[in-house]
């Protein structure tokens, strides 16, 4: 089982949670091993890892409340993506009130998560079973994760993913070619662009574009 496992999670009840089903697995941890900001996350990684003794698995929330001193990392996402940069074979659980199945497909699909657990009724025994998956080298997408009422699942390709970015940085349609010619991805012409804004449209089931970035922002796919 695993010895070392850092906890990023901001409501104490949450981490009292998650501390008890950590002992109940026998994984010591104490306070050292538990943090509130994705900020003191990252440098307890930085520093684990500097002293040979670097943590097996990150347990973290998806979203951060706002507090002070401000935060250079703000959700759990970000905090995911950094620590990967630090230590790729570092497994991750993801315990979050987010409870769409179409949020964990694209945790596991970006960020390469080995595990996601919705927060709610039943989720301490749905934390134990995921941390024993994960241990077995197994990625583990908890039962409890339901599909919301209407919402559709997309794969976001890499040209989805370029034109979504560049729209949302204001550059118009027809000023797209050049930068995804710059950037080496194809298709780039302006009717191939356009025809796969149509396809995004109508999967997500979504009027216009606008409706469609933010969307993609607040689901952190751009």
């Amino acid at each position: 089982m695993f010895q070392k496992v850092l906890i990023a999670e901001d409501h104490e009840g949450m981490n009292y949670s998650m501390q008890v089903t950590l002992e109940n697995l026998g994984i010591e941890h104490d306070f050292k091993n538990y943090v509130f900001y994705c900020d003191d996350a990252l440098s307890r990684i930085h520093k684990a890892k500097s002293e040979n003794k670097p943590y097996e698995l990150l347990i973290t929330d998806l979203s951060f409340n706002e507090d002070f001193p401000k935060q250079q990392i703000t959700d759990g996402a970000r905090l995911i993506k950094a620590v990967k940069e630090v230590q790729p074979e570092i497994k991750i659980l993801v315990f979050s009130s987010e409870g769409r199945l179409s949020e964990a497909q694209i945790l596991f699909e970006s960020l390469n998560i080995d595990g996601f657990v919705p927060k709610g009724r039943g989720d301490v025994k749905d934390l134990k079973s995921a941390i024993q998956a994960i241990f077995d080298n197994k990625k583990y997408i908890s039962a409890n994760l339901k599909k919301t009422i209407n919402e559709k699942v997309y794969d976001f390709e890499k040209l989805d993913i370029a034109i979504l970015t560049l729209l949302a940085k204001g550059i118009s349609q027809k000023m797209m070619q050049a930068h995804l010619q710059e950037m080496g991805i194809k298709p780039n012409s302006l009717s191939s662009i356009e025809k796969q804004l149509k396809k995004m449209r109508e999967a997500l089931e979504f009027q216009n574009n606008p409706q469609l970035i933010a969307y993609c922002i607040d689901r952190k796919i751009i």
